[in-house]
């Protein structure tokens, strides 16, 4: 009987030494397998893990071995899901989503004044490429505007081709001596039409009014139309002051006339002055005075230095004063005292 027991007892502790020297079936980790089709595994043997399809290694090792004490090592391996390239940019619109990870979806959407041509919706697959490709966002397209084929209004693309897309631009004409009234150019919008687009009238401007002392270069017609043009012109020692041709204008009215501006007299009878950058005396070349818009330049004196600086005075139409500073002499006092003119000029 004790042999009996005796050989029982060494069995169930040579079982039990046996027992601690194999591993049991690997834990699971998330979103991960390992091949479990065993119960136990001897020291020594190997498994490795796998990520999921649409998932990818983060940290940790793959591949464990069995210890010789039967028990697996911690299983570090952490997969996270596969991330999708950025599929953009996309021209003309934008791209909507944050997380361009496995099974995530990301939509498309374009700016005012393009189409979305392609899918609005994509998804990350577990390759790491997305379900569909790109779309394009083209621009809308303006059919002709509603004008007559053979009427005055007329038009031109500004850009090669026989068609318009948004933000193309036209360009109008009337067929004179028809006026273009509105804008000139019209835009194709984001909404398939064309803004404002204008007409074409008649329009008359009245006989060109008359100015002082000045007169009409061969007026001769009673009426005149849209773009008509006259010129005009000063008598002598007067000047023109504007442009010299006004244009019958959209509003039956004539654009900017000119006036004629009158010259100004000398206000002093002797003195050596600047006109036109030289030293001229007004008693010898300055009698008849200087046209409108000319300057002249006084000689002043500083009395604390004892030098002379200039002051300029501008002809305003017939109007032309000498500046406070300008002392002019009598015919006795040139001939004793030196010129203001002549004295040495003062430093700036």
């Amino acid at each position: 009987m004790f042999r009996v027991l005796l050989v029982l007892w060494i069995v169930s502790l040579t079982h039990t030494v046996l027992a601690q020297w194999v591993c049991p079936s690997p834990p699971e980790i998330p979103l991960a397998t390992v091949d479990r089709s065993k119960e136990e595994y001897s020291p020594g043997e190997e498994i490795t893990y796998r990520c999921n399809s649409g998932y990818v290694p983060q940290t940790g090792a793959r591949s464990y071995t069995c210890p010789s004490t039967g028990r697996w090592p911690i299983i570090t391996l952490r997969c996270t899901p596969r991330k999708c390239y950025y599929p953009g940019p996309l021209k003309n619109g934008n791209i909507h989503g944050v997380d361009f990870s496995y099974q995530n979806a990301i939509s498309f959407s374009c700016e005012p004044g393009y189409i979305l041509h392609g899918t609005n919706t994509s998804h990350c697959l577990a390759n790491g490429q997305w379900s569909k490709k790109l779309p394009e966002c083209r621009p809308v397209m303006c059919p002709s505007p509603p004008i007559s084929e053979f009427g005055a209004l007329s038009y031109r693309r500004l850009k090669p081709g026989n068609i318009s897309f948004f933000q193309d631009e036209i360009k109008f004409e009337c067929l004179l001596p028809l006026a273009l009234i509105g804008p000139e150019k019209a835009r194709c919008l984001a909404t398939g039409i064309w803004s404002k687009i204008p007409e074409c009238r008649k329009v008359e401007c009245p006989y060109p009014p008359e100015i002082e002392n000045g007169f009409l270069n061969f007026a001769l017609r009673r009426t005149y139309q849209y773009k008509d043009s006259v010129s005009y012109g000063c008598n002598p020692t007067y000047v023109l002051d504007g442009p010299s041709e006004s244009t019958c204008e959209e509003t039956g009215n004539w654009s900017l006339i000119p006036t004629c501006k009158a010259p100004c007299k000398m206000p002093v009878q002797r003195a050596t002055v600047l006109y036109n950058q030289q030293r001229v005396k007004v008693q010898d070349h300055l009698k008849g005075g200087i046209q409108h818009a000319e300057t002249i330049w006084f000689f002043c004196k500083n009395k604390d230095q004892h030098c002379s600086y200039t002051v300029p005075s501008q002809c305003i139409d017939g109007s032309l004063t000498a500046p406070a500073c300008f002392k002019e002499r009598g015919w006795l006092a040139s001939l004793i005292k030196t010129d203001v003119a002549d004295m040495t000029p003062c430093e700036n």
